[in-house]
């Protein structure tokens, strides 16, 4: 007694190595560039007031996310949209970092910085140098 044969099925199984049947070579699965990209875009925006970090770090996010940008529309990886929002939060945090750079030195070159120095230096305790901060405060409000 021998078991039926059924026939052979028209559907194959598929192919079960990580190449392309055809030679090609396969996009990787993920895209490091777009995940750096992305966390150093959101720590830039985090830490923009440190200036070092804003600026370290959203450069390092823009160009992180230009290279994954750019393996993406190659086709040898995928996330796009991951790379370019990385880039758009380095850019961001480069603003950020940009803005508190140029409003420190303002404040720091002003006159009436100047004049605080000029307080404290004299001041003879802590008395008269919570004075000098407290005029300093009045006179950048004003």
């Amino acid at each position: 007694m021998s078991l039926p044969s059924y026939p052979d099925s028209p559907y194959s199984a598929p192919p079960v190595s990580d190449h392309d049947s055809y030679g090609g070579q396969q996009p990787a699965r993920t895209n490091g560039f777009a995940i750096a990209a992305l966390v150093l875009g959101l720590l830039a925006c985090l830490f923009f007031w440190t200036v070092v970090g804003g600026l370290l770090l959203g450069l390092l996010a823009v160009v992180f996310g230009i290279i994954a940008a750019l393996r993406t529309r190659q086709g040898r990886a995928p996330r796009r949209v991951m790379a370019i929002v990385g880039a758009v939060f380095g850019a961001l945090g480069l603003i950020g970092s940009a803005i508190v750079l140029v409003v420190a030195v303002s404040v720091f070159d002003s006159q009436e910085f100047k004049d605080f120095e000029n307080c404290v230096d004299r001041a003879n305790g802590q008395a008269a140098e919570d004075r000098c901060t407290e005029d300093f405060i009045d006179e950048l409000s004003n």
